[in-house]
């Protein structure tokens, strides 16, 4: 029986990362290096990172593929609500981004792809998802969003609009001890 080849040199835990090679189509060689370009980044960095992304989103793969698959091919999701990923970022990253009026922080419900970088977003992870502007954004003021907010608040539509709004609204005193009970004897 062979004896096993002792390393010389480095512990087993100081040793540097492999290098791993592959052989890619010119294309996404291309790709690789526009993106890592845009990004400032090297392309050994973008490819580490998604092969490891990848590995720690193995339960969502095949749902996702199939889903960027569609995306990609132009085809349009059955069922969306069941695809288990979001749909895949837009190719003109400038128009879309210039139309978010505000991002909001969320825990995501399906798996995603940062529309900047391309990074994968776990489902159960935090984002922040933009608020796009329709053909014309709604806006509320503080004092209505209050008033919304407020469980026997009527919808807004339907709510006469007052001269003050309710986070302005001056309430009166109240005097000590009224609304008390007696005690009973």
């Amino acid at each position: 029986m062979p004896e096993k080849k002792v390393r010389r040199g480095r512990k087993r835990g100081l040793t540097k990362d492999r290098v791993l090679q592959a052989r890619i189509p010119e294309q996404l060689d291309d790709e690789l290096r526009g993106r890592a370009e845009q990004l400032g980044l090297s392309v050994s960095t973008i490819v580490r990172n998604v092969l490891l992304n990848t590995f720690d989103l193995v339960e969502g793969v095949v749902s996702d593929s199939s889903q960027i698959a569609r995306a990609l091919s132009g085809r349009q999701v059955t069922d969306p609500a069941n695809s288990g990923a979001l749909p895949a970022p837009t190719t003109d990253n400038k128009e879309s981004l210039d139309a978010v009026i505000g991002w909001q922080q969320v825990v995501l419900n399906k798996n995603g792809l940062c529309e900047t970088c391309n990074d994968i977003l776990p489902i159960g992870g935090d984002a922040a998802i933009g608020v796009p502007t329709g053909p014309r954004p709604i806006l509320l003021c503080l004092g209505c969003l209050a008033q919304l907010s407020t469980p026997s608040a009527a919808p807004a539509a339907t709510t006469a609009k007052t001269s003050k709004p309710a986070g302005k609204t001056k309430i009166a005193p109240v005097k000590a001890g009224a609304g008390r009970r007696k005690p009973a004897r």
